[in-house]
């Protein structure tokens, strides 16, 4: 079967190689996060090698810092142990609260749904859905190994955050703000030299 080749999107001074890829960088601009688009490739060894789509910037939250992302509509094997020899490589030399030192988020289509509550089932069927060895998706065990559904949003303080599976840390999450971050993702376009309204303008 011959394979479907993705549509390289111009957006921001970057040529993302999926439209896919460009709406979620819409929805982090949305969320007014800092990111780099594949900043750095990596040697995994054993002939392997790991280009992370991208790298944030000034994460809050638990799982603050510095976050790499990695989008993917469509997992294969290879990119599974990809995406698993990544995140085992800083395990061992984990930050203060228990962080990879390559912490990675593994992120799929952008969540659908009506509201902020589908979006946010939509986004807790994918972390917990059996994958058998592959990385779940909206999950913090490719972070700081904890299976636990992560809800990327903006905080009441305007900021980017990965909010863990829990009503204490959801109650923080903007979930106005973050609605329309993934609106203005899921409805971006980019045919015929179209571009996304950004908040103040692009």
């Amino acid at each position: 079967m011959k394979k479907i080749k993705a549509i390289q999107t111009e957006y921001k001074g970057y040529l993302f190689r999926s439209r896919l890829e460009a709406r979620w960088a819409v929805f982090f601009d949305f969320c007014g996060i800092e990111y780099e688009y594949e900043p750095e490739g990596y040697d995994l060894g054993n002939g392997l090698v790991y280009l992370p789509d991208f790298l944030l910037h000034g994460v809050d939250g638990r799982s603050c810092g510095d976050l790499y992302v990695e989008v993917k509509g469509q997992m294969t094997d290879a990119d599974a142990e990809k995406i698993n020899r990544f995140y085992e490589l800083g395990k061992d030399d984990p930050d203060t609260y228990g962080k990879s030192k390559t912490a990675i988020l593994v992120v799929g289509n952008i969540p659908s749904g009506t509201d902020i509550n589908e979006i946010l089932w939509c986004i807790e069927g994918e972390a917990y859905a059996n994958n058998g060895n592959w990385p779940n998706k909206y999950n913090f065990e490719t972070i700081d190994g904890d299976y636990f559904a992560g809800y990327p949003g903006v905080n009441h303080q305007g900021k980017f955050e990965l909010f863990g599976d829990d009503s204490n840390y959801l109650c923080d999450m903007d979930r106005r703000a973050t609605e329309k971050a993934y609106r203005a993702a899921r409805q971006a376009r980019f045919e015929h030299g179209q571009r996304p309204r950004l908040k103040g303008g692009y």
